[in-house]
């Protein structure tokens, strides 16, 4: 598997997070200067700093991230409106701030280089910490009590499909085995109990591990299908959704979700002829891909997939 923000090996830019694919984000968004954007994956701001210099005085951005770190890259502006939860809170929030629809939305998926480099969060395998992998500190459920407490089929079950590791059984079963008698509540403890079983590349190996257990800690791809499910609403006729992706299973949801309105294939009737409804229209039919100069110069963007889709004018 293939991951951005997802494989941690390559340090990061000093910066807090560089904006991925920014260009083609503006572009895909069609900015209309007086409008209502919505930027669900505020995190250093590249994205919606961009946004905003697009904007008019009387337009409005409400960005979204339910990591408090993020508060501080808040730019002074009074277009700007910050709620600091998950977006899969989108339409309950915009409803607070008695917003019905807006005009654009854009997600850039996965974790900021900033929680990356950022020892003490647990998401990095390049440092010793705690395993904890909370986006948002609010929560309880940390990377630790799920190796920790988590049966055997239910690890197996996150390590093969949320991270695809090669010997995800003999993985969840050396966990259950271990954990009775070494802690594994660190990331080199958990490393060091775990050497013997690795496949391959340690650091690719680990990034995998690590991939599963963040998803299944932040219930990524859960937020992510309720966010897209409220997306055809929200959008006014002629209205964009813009979204980044960083490994094949978010693609994947969001590819399907834009073809069809669903995130299942549909069990088709040959006796009946049903037409599908779907409110959204595709606009690219193959995900745009950042260029060799861009993953040149961050290499945590050569993973990225960026997919638009808009809102079909209803008759």
């Amino acid at each position: 598997m293939k991951t951005s923000h997802d494989s941690d090996s390559i340090p990061g830019s000093s910066d807090y997070h560089e904006p991925v694919l920014l260009s083609e984000v503006i572009e895909g968004l069609q900015i209309k200067a007086g409008s209502i954007y919505v930027d669900c994956t505020f995190g250093g701001g590249g994205h919606s700093k961009a946004i905003l210099e697009k904007l008019g005085p009387n337009a409005r951005l409400i960005v979204f991230d339910q990591d408090e770190a993020a508060r501080k890259n808040l730019p002074d502006d009074e277009r700007v409106i910050f709620i600091p939860h998950n977006f899969r809170h989108l339409q309950r929030f915009l409803r607070l701030h008695k917003i019905n629809t807006v005009d654009g939305i854009l997600a850039d998926l996965g974790v900021s280089s900033h929680q990356f480099d950022e020892a003490g969060r647990g998401f990095s395998t390049r440092f010793n910490a705690k395993l904890d992998m909370r986006m948002d500190q609010r929560q309880t459920l940390t990377a630790f009590d799920i190796v920790n407490t988590y049966s055997e089929q239910q690890l197996h079950k996150i390590f093969e499909q949320y991270g695809e590791v090669t010997n995800a059984k003999t993985l969840a079963k050396t966990i259950v085995q271990v954990r009775d008698t070494v802690s594994l509540q660190t990331i080199d403890a958990f490393k060091n109990a775990l050497r013997e079983i690795v496949k391959g590349n340690p650091n690719r190996y680990f990034a995998q591990v690590f991939q599963a257990l963040r998803i299944e800690v932040n219930d990524e791809l859960g937020a992510l299908k309720e966010m897209l499910q409220q997306t055809p609403k929200l959008l006014k006729p002629g209205g964009r959704v813009v979204i980044i992706t960083f490994h094949s299973l978010e693609d994947r949801l969001v590819k399907n979700f834009f073809r069809r309105g669903t995130f299942d294939e549909p069990e088709r009737n040959p006796f009946i002829n049903e037409e599908e409804v779907n409110e959204l229209l595709v606009i690219t039919k193959k995900p745009i891909l950042p260029s060799e100069k861009e993953i040149k110069q961050n290499p945590r963007a050569r993973s990225a997939k960026l997919r638009i889709a808009e809102k079909v004018i209803t008759v």
